[in-house]
């Protein structure tokens, strides 16, 4: 292999943190990306099954981690304490050349910390949504962080003037989504009618989310396909297991088809699909499919969160576009009547479909160009103690 010019004095010892499921997507990239530019590089921390099978030694599994607001962390609150004190101190102890965070911003950013006093460069790849809420956290993230590999363009004059230097590096998902079988193939495969409308179900990649939403989706799913000219395959996300879909529905069986690791397949399929909030969405914009986006959480959080979110919207798509290209149900909103309803105006109305996909076809070219991961690694090989 040939070594990349930056990689004889490029950081061997690398920690990264990436707390969630989207994180250890999105991190798997950049670590077989940077296992590629640096030789020999040593990269071990907090992440899932992508990462791992990206060659990074996972000492802390995402799963034991991922929550889903102010409220529902408490039931986390051991197992995060326990996994940052071990962060903290392999940081403080070990000093590694770098230090990379993805996401999972209250976490990562007290991490940052001590990782500024022991004198370790910090470099965070998919920075904190300072953009959407608690935007007086830009000036602790100056403080914190040596560089910034953001993923969308209206993030870097967020940091303008704040001290550290922001770089767009486009967004990682612009090489993640593909598909793999066109609708023809994907229907055979699972045995569906290729005559039916097809609705993909996308209840989220955290035990909580699906238990908050699913039932829904599926009174929503039972509803549609009472039509008799529709057909629901719900996607179960890696982090996620059939158990977890028993406990979301209370030992209810689905009365539709289950797929794992096909999501992107799904989608492309699907005539419109329901999706949690989340990256997720963002995908499914990204193959241009209508969607009604659904979020759910404890009231607390929800409330909490209200006072705190500066933004007029929650999904991504809406955010990148400006507007509302897509439908939001959120909370007490997100029940099944409204879910089957949006659903059935996207159906029943070939114009506003139409109108939908090409809104949604104007969110790739925003998002910059493929590479995310090559250039966040490029900045990874620069940056040592």
């Amino acid at each position: 292999m040939i070594a990349h010019p930056a990689s004889a004095r490029a950081a061997r010892d690398v920690v990264l943190v990436a707390g969630e499921a989207s994180g250890d997507l999105h991190g798997a990239d950049l670590v077989a990306t940077l296992r590629r530019r640096v030789p020999g590089v040593r990269v071990r921390g907090i992440g899932g099954a992508r990462l791992r099978a990206a060659g990074m030694d996972t000492l802390i599994d995402t799963r034991t981690l991922a929550t889903m607001g102010f409220v529902e962390a408490r039931e986390r609150l051991g197992a995060i304490w326990r996994a940052y004190r071990r962060m903290r101190r392999i940081v403080r102890a070990e000093r590694p050349d770098l230090l990379i965070l993805i996401d999972f911003a209250e976490f990562n950013l007290a991490l940052a910390g001590v990782a500024k006093r022991a004198g370790v460069p910090v470099l965070y790849y998919v920075s904190p949504q300072v953009w959407a809420w608690r935007r007086g956290r830009v000036r602790k993230i100056a403080r914190r962080v040596s560089r910034l590999a953001v993923v969308f363009p209206f993030e870097v004059p967020v940091y303008a003037g704040s001290g550290v230097r922001a770089d767009f590096v486009g967004h990682p998902l612009l090489d993640r989504v593909r598909v793999v079988r066109d609708r023809a193939a994907f229907a055979a495969a699972h045995g569906l009618d290729p005559a039916k409308r097809l609705v993909a179900l996308l209840p989220g990649s955290r035990a909580k989310e699906m238990q908050l939403l699913l039932p829904a989706m599926a009174e929503a799913a039972t509803r549609l396909t009472a039509r008799g000219d529709v057909q629901c395959v719900l996607a179960l996300a890696d982090t996620l297991s059939e158990a977890d879909i028993g406990v979301s529905m209370r030992g209810a069986a689905l009365p539709f088809p289950v797929v794992r690791g096909e999501t992107y397949d799904l989608v492309h399929a699907s005539d419109v699909a329901i999706v949690a909030s989340g990256t997720a969405t963002l995908e499914t914009a990204l193959l241009e499919r209508p969607m009604v986006i659904v979020y759910r959480t404890a009231p607390l959080t929800y409330a909490l969160a209200r006072r705190l979110v500066s933004v007029p919207f929650i999904g991504m798509p809406n955010l990148i576009a400006g507007r509302g290209v897509v439908p939001e149900l959120i909370q007490d909103g997100a029940t099944a009547d409204r879910m089957a309803a949006e659903v059935e105006r996207f159906l029943d109305d070939p114009a506003h479909a139409a109108a939908t996909r090409r809104a949604l076809a104007e969110i790739r070219p925003a998002l910059g160009g493929g590479g995310a991961a090559e250039r966040a690694a490029a900045i990874a090989a620069e940056l040592r103690a």
